[in-house]
């Protein structure tokens, strides 16, 4: 979805529409959640604090979020994707992978379900949706981007390796803006650059990413779309209005955390044995802290009970600015296995474009 929250806010205020606004963002330490189209010609974008984005676009304005509506919304976008295939993999509210080899509409062009999807979101929502479209999800993905918003971008199986090696390397999913800085210093500034790398060069500069920046640019990412996709953690997180120094003041943050961090275990019936505590400091320097027991928690006492613990572990070495809490290593954990050989099943996507 193109600019999901802001177009869901403008969408619904009339007033809004054709002006600069935020999601979030709105209090002192106020952090942008979405930015509508007006607001990104500015430079505002997403992640980015609500202070930055005022100075870029001083005419802004600032909106509260809605999540009740967000996921309404979404829930309807799903249910138009389901008529066209049960192999849906949603990613968040606004974003989700589909495998159409095979498909309810008996339609063998994916291109033009893309189009016919995109055309029923308008209509039933009144929303712009952007598609990718291509051999694997790798590429399908990094061409939903292409030609938003409301567009789409096919590539055909002939066309991948081309494709992928005139893209600029910060616009290759999973390459963020760290890692985007590594790569330049390292001379890599496209995919054609990256390609002439060895993966024995890649896996000793980037760790286990190195594999996956070897193969996605050759067009290789063997991971199928799956409908049920098994959470791997499961937290939340708080930005204080003000920096605070005192643990005491930190401990009582950290219960309203685990309190929201049980409501939401309760709600998706899972539990964890991995607690990590997430520190952000005033300079903007980040710490986890992590601990692994023997059994499953999913109750707030227990969570604070190693949180706690964790703060403790070591003194703070300025005053704190965000404070979170996750669970990992969960009661759903599981790889997918083959019955033969229990080796985990990767297909490729091949359908017509």
């Amino acid at each position: 979805m193109d600019a999901f929250y802001a177009s869901v806010e403008q969408l619904d205020n009339p007033e809004l529409r054709g002006k600069a606004i935020v999601v979030g963002g709105g209090s002192k330490r106020g952090v942008v959640s979405a930015a509508s189209y007006e607001a990104r010609k500015f430079g505002v974008k997403s992640a980015m604090s609500g202070v930055m984005a005022k100075k870029l676009c001083p005419h802004l304005i600032f909106v509260k979020s809605n999540f009740d509506r967000y996921r309404e919304i979404s829930q309807r976008i799903r249910t138009i994707f389901l008529e066209y295939t049960d192999l849906v993999e949603p990613l968040s509210l606004d974003e989700a992978y589909l495998d159409v080899t095979i498909n309810k509409k008996n339609n063998p062009s994916a291109s033009l379900i893309a189009k016919e999807i995109r055309q029923k979101i308008k209509e039933k929502t009144g929303l712009n949706a952007s598609a990718g479209i291509s051999i694997n999800k790798f590429v399908a993905k990094v061409a939903s981007d292409y030609n938003k918003p409301n567009g789409q971008k096919t590539v055909n199986p002939d066309e991948v390796e081309a494709f992928l090696e005139n893209l600029e390397i910060r616009k290759f999913h999973g390459v963020g803006k760290v890692t985007a800085e590594k790569m330049y210093q390292l001379g890599i500034f496209t995919g054609k650059d990256l390609k002439t790398k060895s993966e024995e060069f890649l896996a000793d500069k980037f760790g286990k990413s190195g594999s996956y920046y070897y193969n996605v640019v050759r067009g290789i990412h063997l991971s199928e779309v799956k409908p049920n996709r098994i959470r791997k953690s499961l937290g939340a997180e708080r930005t204080f209005s003000e920096n605070i120094t005192s643990e005491i003041y930190m401990l009582e943050r950290l219960e309203h955390i685990a309190e929201e961090i049980e409501r939401r275990l309760v709600k998706s019936k899972v539990a964890g044995k991995t607690i990590t505590l997430k520190i952000k400091y005033s300079d903007f320097t980040q710490q986890t802290r992590s601990k692994t027991i023997s059994y499953f928690i999913s109750t707030k006492e227990l969570i604070l009970e190693v949180a706690k613990e964790l703060l403790y572990q070591e003194k703070m070495k300025d005053s704190v600015r965000l404070l979170g809490i996750s669970l990992s290593n969960l009661n759903t954990d599981k790889k997918e296995k083959t019955n033969e050989d229990d080796k985990e099943i990767y297909v490729q996507l091949s359908f017509q474009f």
